[in-house]
């Protein structure tokens, strides 16, 4: 370390400090790239997109089969000429909180100062997490741009470079049988990279979805990680006995098999209490405030906030530290588009391993593998994944860019 110290002492003795400044001075451009980052930039307009695409084949979860993908696509632009992209679901009246309540508190507004502005968000939105978890991702797309670092180092820098990623695969498909359509689209997903998987259940009854899910642990073999998400398909009873067949097939976990019934997840402390296998859930959380009421009331083992529902990037990753507090995982819910997924990933990214072991639990990126073109035509970023891992973003911002003429393509009518 003395050799620094003393070329450092040496710069200041021989006055290269004064060269230095001076040239600076007369050269504009020779300044270092911290010197010439804006710090008075002003949010100018505030947009949104409704989107809707029509699938070939309607697919979903325990309790109805979807015929559409939506999104809803929030731009923010600012006098500098950065703009901000984030995405959220339009439940409820989401899109109308974001223009009429939300948009003129950010008029005007310098999204650099962030923790004011976030803070300001929550006083008109009643309470919707979609609402500023969709205007969140775009104001940390355009801080991180302005600054010139990726997303992650905006919440104290990454702590991984890829993250392990799992399909949210093996949906009811309408016309086809599950027994025909889960164990090949494993197979199929194994051969693409993924090392993790998820299927739907519930549907059908238990035992017909134990019978699918048998075949799925048999045509992938032993080594891949497989969970289940019931989409709140079962009964108390019937989850109890579900949770014991799916240990003997060697599951990761199971997921929200009873219904949420609202942000609170009544039956879900007896639940996990009653069964073995970890029991998955939160993807509906609004805000931390219900997660920590879920947290103290040990609903789950794994808990799974959205930054895109529940507050945005921030509010999802002080979720995450609050519960492993408690003991409890995070791995974060994503079912939207390349936005969407964009902003799990610097999630992920800022999220620590659950310990200090050499194998120790690490948050998952959830990928949905379904037909979206909200994720595949509004950027050229592919989202690849390489055996079981999907590297993070290292642009600037969410470090995806979105070409807005498709997006318009998409609009609602």
């Amino acid at each position: 370390m003395a050799e620094p110290i003393a070329s450092r002492r040496s710069f200041l003795q021989t006055g290269a400090w004064a060269t230095a400044l001076a040239a600076a001075w007369n050269d504009p451009e020779s300044l270092s790239a911290a010197e010439e980052k804006p710090s008075d930039i002003k949010i100018t307009n505030v947009e949104t997109f409704a989107l809707q695409h029509k699938l070939k084949k309607a697919i979903g979860p325990s309790t109805l089969l979807y015929p559409f993908r939506d999104a809803l696509i929030v731009k923010i632009t600012t006098d500098s000429g950065i703009v901000g992209w984030g995405e959220a679901a339009d439940v409820g009246g989401t899109r109308g909180i974001i223009e009429n309540a939300l948009k003129p508190t950010l008029i005007g507004a310098n999204p650099l100062q962030y923790r004011q502005l976030w803070r300001n968000l929550w006083g008109p939105n009643f309470g919707d997490g979609r609402a500023v978890g969709g205007v969140d991702i775009a104001l940390n797309d355009i801080r991180g741009k302005a600054l010139g670092v990726p997303v992650t180092d905006l919440f104290g820098g990454r702590v991984r470079d890829k993250a392990f990623a799992y399909a949210s695969s093996m949906n009811y498909t309408e016309g086809i049988d599950p027994e025909d359509q889960h164990p090949a689209e494993a197979k199929e997903l194994v051969q693409r990279g993924f090392r993790a998987l998820k299927a739907r259940t519930g549907r059908f009854g238990a035992k017909r979805d134990l019978d699918v899910l048998a075949k799925v642990r048999e045509a992938v073999g032993p080594d891949i990680r497989l969970q289940t998400d019931g989409n709140g398909g079962m009964s108390f009873a019937q989850s109890i006995g579900f949770a014991k067949e799916l240990e003997k097939l060697d599951f990761y976990f199971l997921e929200e098999p009873i219904p949420q019934r609202g942000p609170h997840y009544p039956g879900y402390p007896e639940l996990a209490a009653a069964i073995d296998i970890p029991l998955a859930g939160g993807e509906v959380l609004d805000s931390r405030l219900n997660a920590k009421e879920l947290i103290v009331n040990k609903c789950f083992d794994i808990i799974q906030p959205d930054a895109s529902l529940c507050g945005g990037i921030g509010e999802c990753i002080a979720i995450a530290e609050f519960a492993s507090l408690f003991g409890v995982l995070c791995h974060p819910h994503c079912w939207g588009g390349a936005l969407s997924i964009a902003a799990t990933m610097h999630t992920v990214g800022c999220i620590p391993d659950f310990t200090w072991g050499y194998t120790s639990d690490q948050p998952m990126l959830e990928i949905d593998v379904y037909e979206n073109p909200f994720r595949d035509e509004i950027t050229s970023f592919k989202f690849e994944v390489k055996d079981g891992y999907i590297d993070l973003p290292t642009e600037p911002g969410l470090g995806i860019e979105i070409d807005e003429d498709v997006i318009r393509k998409y609009l609602v009518k």
